[in-house]
């Protein structure tokens, strides 16, 4: 076995790391000539500035998070078989959680795999990596999850912008057998079609699957408007909960291809319209038609990427609870949600409040919710909660 090279702590700053956080920032490494020196994605043995072990973790000296701690043991072998067990384990969760070989696999740091994520599409699998180590490790993740699932193939999903932080490049590949087409996800016993290759992040958001049951189960006999609707999660859900109408929008016109596929596969085609308009166009548009709709569905993308979007992001989802509570009949329903980590729960919850008290419309909230549970949240990180979303009734 190798023996990785020593990354050390300067004094005092291993805290937090024996407290059970897995990063170590750049400020708090001893950042030596030839600490500085090694390669973005070097497996480390980390220590304290007394040369105490803590633990084996990537290391990359050119990204503010220095260190991602991969396991406190100091004497194994970060290879294909350390993989397999951390996927092992997931996957023994997952399947326990969801029945069904369709979800998150892993969730990064939660999953004890920093900066991994991989999702399962039945036979097919997606992986992106969002770390310098994780990257540099890819070769022995692909083996582990050949050996455990003898999947029909796997896409190395690249092509998130989280990965410029790390120094690195965005690519996607297919890396093992072939993918022609669009992929089939069920949820729920509904059938949808993902595009692992061209489409968003792993090509699904298996965190809202279980907010769009719930939509879904209070959609009975209603007219829906399903804005950002993307490959038509809400939308397919609440036409087979039996919404008499359904409007899916979105800008992108392969996600309304696929979710005119989805809407074909679950037989509800002849209730589900969609129709190609940026979100905030749309809405104007609507209002000003005076339309009505008893379910509406706000799940746009991430309004806050970086600190200092925050102000602007926030005034953004209060404009779009504003212009959305406009559309909502008396008595009707308001879905929104947040997928920007750096807003908070609160300062989400109050830019809805502000977005519906600036059209006067009451409200009750019925549910505060989040990302499934395939989509766990790192004790230590509470920022991994990134999804938030609230179901209201309005007056």
């Amino acid at each position: 076995m190798s023996k990785p090279p020593l990354v050390g702590l300067r004094r005092g700053e291993e805290r937090r790391l024996r407290s059970g956080h897995p990063w170590a920032f750049s400020n708090e490494i001893d950042m030596t000539p030839a600490t500085k020196a090694l390669e973005p994605g070097s497996v480390v043995a980390l220590t304290t500035a007394g040369g105490d072990r803590i633990g084996l973790a990537t290391f990359n000296p050119h990204s503010l998070i220095g260190a991602r701690l991969l396991t406190d043991t100091v004497d194994i072998e970060i290879d294909a078989a350390f993989f397999a067990g951390r996927f092992k384990r997931a996957i023994e969760l997952r399947d326990r959680l969801i029945g069904r070989p369709f979800y998150r696999l892993a969730h990064a740091e939660a999953d004890g795999l920093p900066g991994l994520i991989v999702d399962r599409f039945g036979d097919v699998i997606a992986v992106q990596a969002n770390s310098a180590g994780m990257d540099r490790l890819l070769p022995q993740i692909v083996e582990a999850l050949q050996s455990l699932l003898s999947p029909r193939a796997i896409v190395v999903k690249n092509d998130s912008p989280v990965r410029g932080l790390e120094g690195l490049g965005q690519s996607v590949e297919v890396v093992h057998g072939t993918v022609d087409g669009p992929i089939a996800v069920e949820e729920y016993g509904a059938k949808f079609s993902a595009d692992l290759v061209g489409g968003q992040k792993t090509g699904w958001f298996y965190d809202q699957r279980d907010n769009r049951h719930i939509v879904g189960r209070m959609a009975k006999d209603a007219r829906v408007l399903d804005l950002y609707c993307y490959a038509g999660g809400f939308a397919v859900q609440a036409a087979l909960g039996g919404a008499r109408e359904v409007l899916a929008v979105d800008r992108s016109e392969g996600a309304l291809a696929l979710a005119q596929r989805s809407a074909e596969l679950n037989d509800v085609a002849s209730k589900m319209r969609v129709e190609k308009a940026e979100a905030f166009d749309a809405l104007d548009k609507m209002i000003a038609a005076k339309e009505q709709f008893d379910v509406v569905v706000a799940d746009p993308p991430a309004f806050v990427k970086s600190r200092k979007d925050i102000k602007v992001g926030t005034q953004g989802y209060r404009k779009l609870a504003r212009l959305s509570a406009q559309l909502v009949a008396p008595g009707g329903l308001l879905f929104i949600a947040s997928c920007s980590h750096l807003m908070d729960p609160p300062a989400f919850a109050d830019a809805v409040r502000h977005g519906l008290a600036d059209f006067k419309r009451g409200a009750r909230v019925l549910y505060t919710l989040g990302a499934a549970p395939d989509h766990p949240v790192h004790p230590a990180l509470p920022e991994s909660a990134y999804l938030k979303a609230q179901l209201l009734q309005l007056d």
